[in-house]
């Protein structure tokens, strides 16, 4: 069975830093922040630099938003279609 854990969790276990990730993916330092906070969906060649960085396979880091991703324009669902 393959360990799922988040990127952060992953540093955790492995002693990591966040400036020691950043290092050694080659990312810059912003989206390598908002990859482990949550607030940005890397595309895969970003996928691959985070795991290698982390010394993990691509399918042991969960991806994905962690916060909320709300509608820009608009009132909402509440008011039907948006234009």
């Amino acid at each position: 069975m393959v360990e799922i854990k988040t990127a952060i969790q992953w540093m955790a276990a492995r002693g990591l830093s966040v400036a020691e990730v950043v290092a050694s993916s080659k990312l810059p330092d912003q989206v390598v922040d908002a990859i482990l906070q949550g607030r940005y969906t890397p595309s895969p060649q970003q996928r691959e630099s985070i795991a290698t960085a982390l010394g993990v396979g691509i399918e042991q880091i969960a991806w994905g938003h962690v916060a909320p991703v709300e509608a820009m324009y608009g009132h909402g669902p509440q008011f039907g279609r948006s234009p």
